[in-house]
C-alpha cells in the first residue's frame, strides 16, 4: 500500500514516518476499494470494522485496537431532520472512527510513540486508542481547550502539552516537535488513514436507512468528517448503490470561516485567517491544511456553505438538550447552521445532521 503526494504525485510506502511529501504536499492514500456490496458487510462484527472489506486494512491489527466504535443510531428529530448520534462512541465523539483506523495502522507498521495536536476530541480519541494498543502518546492542545477534554486525555495515560495561543499555533508547535525529534505524527488531518475511518459514517447510514438522505449537513474545520463522507459517497456512487451525490451543506462558524470565504469567491485555495472567539471551538480552524481538497469537492458537487450564527449556538444547545440530545457547542453549531440554511434556501426535508460530540466534555452549560 502506498501514499501519493497530492501536490507533486510522488509515491512513498504507507509505512513512511514522513508526515508529508518533501515538496510539502499532503499524502493521499493510493487505495481503490472493491465495489460496495451489502452482502460483503460482516454483520457478525458490531463495530465500524464490519465494513473492513471496503477499508484500507493492512492486517488484523484493528482487533487489538477497536473499542467497538461506530454503529451509532440515527433518530428522527422532526419531519425534516435526522440526527446521527456520533457522540455514542467510546470517547464521546465521531473522532473515534478515524482514530481507531489510524492507530490500527500505527500498530501494523510498528510505531511505538506518537504525537498529535487537537482542539480536544481528536486528541482524546488518539490517546484512548493508543492506550488500548500499547503505544506511547503525546497530545498538544491550545489554551482554552475544555478542562474536561484535557482530563480525559490524561486519564488514558497520554502526556498533554498545553500551548498558549490559538488552535493553528498549537498545530505548528506540534509539527516542530515532530520534525525535531523524528516522532510519528498521528495527525487526524495529515494522515489519510484517518479518513478510512470517517467514511464509515456513510456506510452505516446507507445500511441503516437503506438509502442516503437528500441533504447531508457537515461541520467543516479541518474537514476530517467532510472528506471521509465525500469519499464514502463517491464509493457508493461508483458502486451503483446511489445514482447521485446528495446536497451537501458545509457549516463554519461565522467567526472562523476560511472555507466559506473561499467558496464564496470561487477561489482555488483557502487563505489563512485569524480565528475569532467562538463557542464552536472544534471547527475554529483558520488554516485548514486540506483546504484544497475540500474546495475540490465543493466545486465538483456544488456544496453549499453557510455560517452558524454565533448568537444562536447556545440556544441551539439548550433546545437540543430539551429534546434529549446533550451535545457540545460545536455540535449545536451544526443545528444553528441548519436553521441558517433553511432561512437562506427554504425547508430541507430529509436532512441528516451529525451529533459529533457530547456536552459532557464541554466547559459550557447554558441550561
Amino acid at each position: 500500500m502506498e501514499f501519493i503526494c497530492s501536490k507533486c504525485g510522488k509515491r512513498a510506502p504507507a509505512s513512511t514516518r514522513a508526515f508529508h511529501c518533501e515538496c510539502g504536499g499532503l499524502w493521499q492514500l493510493d487505495y481503490q476499494p472493491p465495489k460496495f456490496d451489502p452482502a460483503q458487510v460482516d454483520k457478525g462484527e458490531w463495530s465500524q470494522y464490519r465494513y473492513r472489506k471496503f477499508m484500507a486494512m493492512e492486517d488484523d491489527s484493528w482487533k487489538e485496537v477497536s473499542l467497538g466504535e461506530g454503529m451509532t443510531p440515527i433518530v428522527h428529530f422532526d419531519d425534516d431532520v435526522l440526527f446521527k448520534l456520533d457522540y455514542c462512541m467510546p470517547t464521546l465523539s465521531f473522532k473515534d472512527r478515524g482514530a481507531a483506523t489510524l492507530v490500527a495502522h500505527c500498530k501494523s507498521i510498528g510505531v511505538d510513540h506518537v504525537v498529535e495536536d487537537s482542539s480536544g476530541n481528536a486528541g482524546n480519541a488518539i490517546a484512548a486508542y493508543c492506550s488500548r494498543a500499547g503505544i506511547a502518546c503525546e497530545i498538544f492542545v491550545h489554551e482554552g481547550t475544555s478542562a474536561k477534554k484535557i482530563q480525559m486525555i490524561r486519564s488514558h495515560g497520554a502526556k498533554v502539552h498545553i500551548v498558549p495561543g490559538n488552535r493553528d499555533h498549537c498545530a505548528d508547535l506540534c509539527r516542530e516537535r515532530v520534525k525535531e525529534e523524528g516522532l510519528y505524527y498521528a495527525s487526524h488531518v495529515y494522515n489519510p488513514f484517518f479518513f478510512e475511518g470517517t467514511k464509515t459514517y456513510i456506510y452505516e447510514t446507507f445500511e441503516q436507512l437503506r438509502r442516503i438522505p437528500k441533504y447531508i449537513l457537515l461541520p467543516v474545520g479541518n474537514g476530517t468528517l467532510f472528506l471521509g463522507v465525500m469519499q464514502g459517497l463517491e464509493h457508493l456512487l461508483e458502486s451503483g448503490c446511489i445514482d447521485h451525490i446528495p446536497q451537501i451543506i458545509g457549516v463554519q462558524s461565522e467567526h472562523c470561516d476560511p472555507v466559506y470565504r473561499a467558496v464564496k469567491v470561487q477561489a482555488e485555495e483557502v487563505e489563512e485567517i485569524q480565528p475569532g472567539l467562538t463557542l464552536a471551538e472544534g471547527i475554529a480552524i483558520g488554516k485548514p491544511m486540506r483546504g484544497y481538497e475540500i474546495l475540490g469537492y465543493a466545486r465538483k458537487y456544488d456544496v453549499r456553505f453557510v455560517h452558524a450564527p454565533e448568537e444562536e449556538i447556545a440556544g441551539s444547545m439548550a433546545q437540543l438538550a430539551k429534546r434529549g440530545i446533550y451535545c457540545e457547542p460545536t455540535t449545536a453549531a451544526n443545528y444553528a447552521g441548519y436553521r441558517e440554511y433553511c432561512r437562506l434556501y427554504g425547508r430541507t426535508h430529509d436532512c441528516l445532521i451529525p451529533v459529533c460530540g457530547s456536552g459532557l466534555k464541554s466547559n459550557h452549560s447554558f441550561l
